[in-house]
C-alpha cells in the first residue's frame, strides 16, 4: 500500500512509523527540510521542484493525506494538480482542516453539523478550502474524509521551554477556552479513518477537555516544580497579531464522532496526560525528543500541518 502525503510535517511524521508498522511506503512532499521527512520514516519529495514525479505518486496511491494550509491564491495542491487528482483512484482522501471554521462560540459546544461560521482570514480561507476539495470529491468520485483539528501540541510543541527559562505569560481572557489534541492521537484518528473509511465524513479532531490556555501554563509549571508563570490581562498583554488571532474564538469542540464512529480510545484525552508523556520523554531522553523530532514551533508554518 501507497500513502501520499502532501506537506510530510509535524502531524504526518506521527502517522508514518505506524503505517510503516503494517509494510505501507510512505512519500511525503516537503520543500526543504528532506532529513526530517526520511527520520519519520517517509521518501522526500520536493514540492515544488519534482512535479513529474509527484504526479506519478498520484496516480498510484492507495491513499492521500493533504496537510497544507490554503495560501492567499486558495489552495496549492488543487491549483497545481486538480486534474491528476481528479484522474486518481486512491481508497482514501484525508484533508487536514481545523477547528477555526466554526468561528467564536463564546465557549459554547460546537460538532461537525455546526454552521461553519468563521470569522478571521485563516477561518474564511479553510471554509473555501474544505468546500473545493468536496467538489471535486463529488465530481470525481474521491473518497474524501475532512478533519478538522484543534491546537496541536506534543514532543517539541510543549510549553515546558517557555516556563523554564521565564518567558511564559498568562494570558487572561474571562471566559477563554481552547479544544487541543496530542499528535500522537491525531495519528491514531487517520489510521482508524484508513481503516474504517466513510467517505463524505468530518471529524472534529480534539481532546475531552477543553480549557483556559492560563491553565495549561500553570499546570505545566507545577510538573516542573516551579511557580506559575505571571497573569497578563489580554488587553494589556503583547502579542503578534497571529498570537492575538488565536484569542477571537472561543469555543469546546465535541470529539464524540472519532470515538462513536471509528472507536478511537485517546491516548491523551485531556492536557495534564499530555503534558506528562511529554515531560517523562523529555527526561528519559535528554537532548533529543521522541521519533527523531526537532523541537517545532507552537504553530508551524512550514510546508505541512
Amino acid at each position: 500500500m501507497k500513502m501520499l502525503v502532501f506537506g510530510h510535517g509535524y502531524s504526518a511524521a506521527f502517522l508514518t512509523p505506524l503505517l510503516r508498522e503494517r509494510g505501507w511506503q510512505v512519500t511525503g512532499t516537503t520543500r526543504a527540510g528532506s532529513d526530517r521527512v526520511a527520520a519519520a520514516g517517509a521518501v522526500p519529495l520536493l514540492w515544488p521542484g519534482e512535479e513529474a514525479r509527484l504526479q506519478g505518486e498520484i496516480a498510484a496511491a492507495d491513499a492521500i493525506l493533504l496537510s497544507i494550509a490554503p495560501g492567499p491564491e486558495g489552495d496549492p495542491v488543487l491549483a497545481a494538480f486538480r486534474d491528476d487528482l481528479a484522474r486518481a483512484k486512491p481508497r482514501w482522501l484525508g484533508y487536514l482542516s481545523t477547528t477555526g471554521v466554526y468561528g467564536d462560540r463564546g465557549g459554547d459546544w460546537v460538532d461537525e453539523n455546526s454552521a461553519l461560521d468563521a470569522s478571521g482570514p485563516r477561518g474564511q480561507a479553510r471554509i473555501r478550502a474544505e468546500g473545493n476539495w468536496r467538489a471535486l470529491a463529488e465530481g470525481a468520485g474521491l473518497p474524501l474524509h475532512i478533519f478538522r483539528l484543534a491546537g496541536i501540541y506534543g514532543p517539541g510543541r510543549g510549553p515546558f521551554e517557555k516556563v523554564r527559562n521565564g518567558t511564559a505569560r498568562r494570558i487572561i481572557k474571562p471566559g477563554q477556552v481552547f479544544s487541543r489534541i496530542h499528535a500522537e492521537d491525531i495519528a491514531r484518528v487517520l489510521l482508524a479513518s484508513i481503516d474504517h473509511p466513510a467517505p463524505g465524513t468530518a471529524y472534529n479532531v480534539c481532546d475531552d477537555d477543553p480549557a483556559p490556555p492560563q491553565d495549561v501554563l500553570a499546570h505545566a509549571a507545577e510538573l516542573l516544580g516551579l511557580p506559575p508563570p505571571p497573569e497578563i490581562p489580554f488587553d494589556e498583554a503583547q502579542m503578534t497579531p497571529m498570537a492575538r488571532s488565536f484569542y477571537t474564538d472561543s469555543k469546546r469542540v465535541s470529539n464524540r464522532r472519532i470515538k462513536e464512529d471509528l472507536g478511537v480510545r485517546l491516548r491523551y484525552p485531556d492536557y495534564r496526560a499530555g503534558l506528562a508523556a511529554i515531560l517523562a520523554a523529555e527526561n528519559a531522553l535528554p537532548g533529543g525528543s521522541p521519533h527523531g523530532l526537532p523541537p517545532a514551533p507552537v504553530h508551524d508554518r512550514g510546508h505541512g500541518t
